[in-house]
C-alpha cells in the first residue's frame, strides 16, 4: 500500500507539471492556533487620490473696470419706505443718479414724468423680455406723460434711459416674482431753487440801481483797462460811499468774475459786493481794483479811479492795456 505525499513542495511541482498556479502560500501559525498580525512597520501601498474637477478661479476686475462698477453703486437710488405716497415712490430729481425700480410678470410699474415735460426718446438694453410704452395724461400745462414697464419674467435685469425736454432719466430695472413697484416719480429740488433765484433777480431788475442815488453826487472818473472779454466792464462811477459797476448785460448768462481790491504795494483783497441786475454794487469806495477770471491764461480786468488833477492813485501794479 502506498502512502499519499502531501508535502508543499510535492503540491507544488505537481501544480506546475498540470498547468495549474500553485496554492498561496499559507501564513504561519502560533502556538495559540491564530494567525499574527501585519506588520506595522511594513511600507503602505501609496493609493491614488480621488479625483477633483478642475476649479477655475474668477480673475479680479480690472481697476477701470472695478471704479465703473462702484461708480454705479454710489450712484443708485433705491427706494425707501418713508418716499412712498400712497403707493407712488417718489424720487429727488439728480442729474447723474441711477433709480433702481422693481418690476414683476403681469403687473405694469408707471414711470410719472414731470407735468408739462415733453418725452423725447425711450431707450432700453434689453427691449425683447421687457415690454414698454408710453401714454398721457391731462391736458395742457397739466399734461404729463407715462412710461409703462412690464418683464416677462422673474429674474430679469435691464436699464433705461429717458430723454425729455426737461431732463435725463437713468433707470435700472429688476424683475422680481410677484412684487412690483406701482408708480415712480420724481421732485425737482433744483429746478425749484433755480425759479427762486429768476425771481429773485426779476425783482432786483425790477428796481432800479438808481434807487437811493443822488444824481448830483455822481463821479464817473474811473478808467477800466486790461483784456478784451466778454464780461469787461461798460463803466464805473460812485455817489460818494458806493461804487458801482455796469457790466454789459450777457453777465447775466455768462461766468461773473470775482472783484479785488489793489492796496498800494500791489497786493490783492477779496472785497464784498452785491449783484444787482447787471451791476456789482460796492458799499465802499477804491482807488484800483481788478476783476479776475481763469488761472491758465488768467483774464484781469483793472478798474483804477482817476483824481482831478487827471493822474492815477499810486500803488498796485501796472495796468494791462
Amino acid at each position: 500500500m502506498t502512502r499519499a505525499i502531501h508535502s508543499p513542495a510535492v503540491l507544488c511541482l505537481a501544480a506546475m507539471l498540470c498547468g495549474a498556479s500553485p496554492p498561496p502560500a499559507s501564513k504561519p501559525v502560533t502556538s495559540s492556533g491564530q494567525r499574527p498580525f501585519a506588520d506595522a512597520r511594513a511600507p503602505m501601498k501609496a493609493r491614488r487620490p480621488l479625483h477633483r474637477p478642475h476649479t477655475v478661479l474668477a480673475r479680479p476686475l480690472p481697476p477701470i473696470l472695478r471704479d465703473v462698477t462702484v461708480a454705479n453703486r454710489d450712484a443708485t437710488r433705491e427706494p425707501v419706505r418713508q418716499a412712498f405716497i400712497d403707493a407712488v415712490q417718489i424720487f429727488p430729481y439728480s442729474e447723474g443718479a441711477l433709480y433702481h425700480v422693481y418690476a414683476a410678470p403681469g403687473l405694469v410699474t408707471d414711470i410719472a414724468l414731470e407735468p408739462g415735460e415733453t418725452l423725447g426718446s425711450v431707450a432700453a438694453g434689453d427691449t425683447v423680455r421687457w415690454v414698454i410704452g408710453d401714454t398721457t395724461s391731462g391736458a395742457g400745462p397739466t399734461k404729463r406723460t407715462h412710461l409703462l414697464v412690464k418683464p416677462f419674467t422673474p429674474g430679469l435685469s435691464t436699464n433705461l434711459v429717458i430723454t425729455t425736454d426737461r431732463h435725463v432719466y437713468h433707470l435700472a430695472a429688476t424683475s422680481t416674482a410677484r412684487t412690483a413697484m406701482a408708480v415712480l416719480s420724481w421732485t425737482y429740488p433744483q429746478d425749484a431753487l433755480l425759479a427762486l433765484r429768476q425771481d429773485a433777480g426779476k425783482a432786483d431788475t425790477e428796481t432800479p440801481v438808481a434807487a437811493g442815488l443822488d444824481l448830483e453826487q455822481l463821479h464817473f472818473n474811473y478808467r477800466v483797462s486790461g483784456d478784451t472779454v466778454d464780461w469787461r466792464p461798460l463803466r464805473a462811477f460812485d455817489d460818494g460811499r458806493q461804487t458801482l459797476i455796469e457790466f454789459p448785460a450777457t453777465i447775466a448768462t455768462g461766468e461773473a468774475p470775482p472783484l479785488f481790491l489793489v492796496g498800494p504795494k500791489g497786493d490783492a483783497e477779496l472785497v464784498n459786493y452785491r449783484v444787482h441786475g447787471h451791476f456789482y454794487v460796492v458799499d465802499r469806495l477804491f482807488d484800483a481794483a481788478e476783476l479776475r477770471l481763469g488761472l491758465k491764461p488768467q483774464q484781469i480786468v483793472r478798474i483804477t479811479r482817476v483824481t482831478e488833477s487827471g493822474a492815477r492813485p499810486h500803488g498796485g501794479h501796472h495796468d494791462r492795456a
